[in-house]
């Protein structure tokens, strides 16, 4: 274990070191007509079409909210292609042949200070909205829905954590873009009036705190604390990073807005402020591959819907003869690919590539280190023998599935390496 966690320090101290390098002219990208939060959606455009950076190419559909497509650059459609999607799934995308030479829709045109001033909560709505803002963490939640909230938000909270292990995209987007974060800060803070924001960060990495803080000596009138907080797994999520870094514990079931609290991923909040000031989707984000089985582990900033492939390639191929694990997102949360025929989406983060370690299922002994490292407080290992059972009422009434945040910590602690977040994952679905 010991080992294996050096490894992983030392891959991400080479990659979280080197510049981000630029890969955001590739010669077609893909865009998905659906996604894991929209299960329909329809495509306005046709092989032969001329499209537009910015333009809308079509619309995805879910129960209580939509989100426009976007292309991601200029040039010609192809047609539909089946890939894999960030979740897993075989999907359709919209083939895009990029001629390369950055034609943008009229729509985006770039806003001066004076109209920002005078946007209101409802043109922030309108603005993410026709925009497709969504959480660029993973989470792929509208954002315009967060800005529709009637409750009363006195701060803002940027997640820079992090906390998966190997990742360092986001590290990178800090270093590299500290005035684009307090400027998408700024127009946060408007749109919500709220009184103040805080950037949480890991507390050991000094070289973010550093470039933070130099950065906030240009927008001194911004009331921003940059809080360095814990150096574990999973202080990302929401609920602990609000407890450690603000201070409030958040009940389970109750939205963060219900205590006046917003949050943001930091590359979300970089989002907002392109879609603000230049009525911009996100056309490009930050996106590591990494992992003992890639030759070259590094940090890319791509253009979304660039062929996972591709990446691979620019990175130097694969490293040694074993079999390859593929995981698209963290190695706690991400999903599993069974070829590298997938397309880096607006929410990918990351993509680790493992050479595989086959290990043996053994029975539980009982041993509760999954219930010891539950952030959320729950009994896996009984959720487990309720799946089993097909026990849903034990499910629902009595074992919370619906806190379980599918960090992972359960499989990676488990004594027996039995695959306990598969369980949960499967409980989930059962207490629907």
């Amino acid at each position: 274990m010991i080992a294996k966690t050096r490894s992983i320090a030392n891959i991400r101290k080479l990659t979280v070191s080197l510049p981000t390098v630029r890969y955001v002219d590739p010669d077609y990208v893909y865009i998905a007509i659906t996604n894991a939060r929209c299960s329909s959606g329809e495509s306005y455009v046709k092989p032969g079409d001329y499209v537009k950076i910015g333009q809308q190419i079509g619309l995805r559909k879910a129960s209580f909210f939509e989100q426009p497509i976007h292309s991601t650059v200029s040039g010609e459609v192809v047609g539909t292609v089946k890939k894999f999607h960030r979740s897993g799934k075989l999907t359709e995308f919209i083939q895009i042949k990029n001629d390369k030479k950055d034609v943008f829709d009229p729509r985006c045109k770039e806003r001066s200070e004076e109209e920002i001033k005078s946007l209101t909560r409802e043109d922030f709505v309108r603005i993410t909205k026709e925009n497709s803002l969504v959480g660029l963490g993973g989470s792929s939640f509208p954002t315009y829905v967060k800005f529709q909230t009637t409750d009363p938000i006195d701060t803002i909270c940027i997640n820079a954590v992090e906390c998966e292990p190997y990742l360092s995209a986001d590290h990178r987007l800090v270093m590299e873009y500290p005035y684009r974060i307090y400027q998408g800060i700024k127009y946060a803070m408007q749109a919500f009036n709220a009184k103040r924001a805080v950037i949480c960060i890991k507390t050991k990495y000094q070289d973010l705190y550093d470039c933070l803080t130099v950065a906030k000596t240009r927008f001194k009138d911004l009331n921003v604390e940059i809080k360095r907080v814990g150096n574990y797994y999973p202080q990302g999520w929401e609920i602990e990073m609000i407890k450690t870094g603000l201070g409030v514990k958040v009940p389970s079931g109750v939205l963060p807005a219900k205590l006046g609290i917003m949050v943001f991923n930091v590359s979300t909040i970089v989002g907002l402020y392109k879609a603000v000031k230049y009525n911009m989707p996100v056309v490009k984000r930050n996106f590591t591959i990494t992992g003992d089985g890639i030759e070259l582990p590094q940090n890319y900033r791509v253009r979304v819907g660039t062929s996972l492939k591709e990446v691979i390639e620019a990175s130097g191929g694969y490293k040694g003869d074993d079999n390859k694990v593929l995981i698209l997102g963290g190695p706690m949360m991400g999903a599993c690919l069974v070829r590298d025929d997938a397309v880096i989406t607006k929410t990918c983060t990351s993509c680790i590539i493992l050479n595989e370690r086959k290990e043996v299922e053994e029975p539980c002994v009982r041993c509760a280190s999954c219930v010891y490292s539950c952030p959320a407080g729950l009994q896996p290992v009984s959720i487990m023998q309720a799946v089993k059972n097909n026990d849903k009422e034990a499910l629902k009434n009595k074992l919370n599935i619906k806190s379980c945040i599918l960090c992972g910590m359960c499989s990676y602690t488990c004594t027996s390496k039995i695959h306990l977040t598969d369980y949960c994952r499967k409980a989930k679905k059962m207490a629907q």
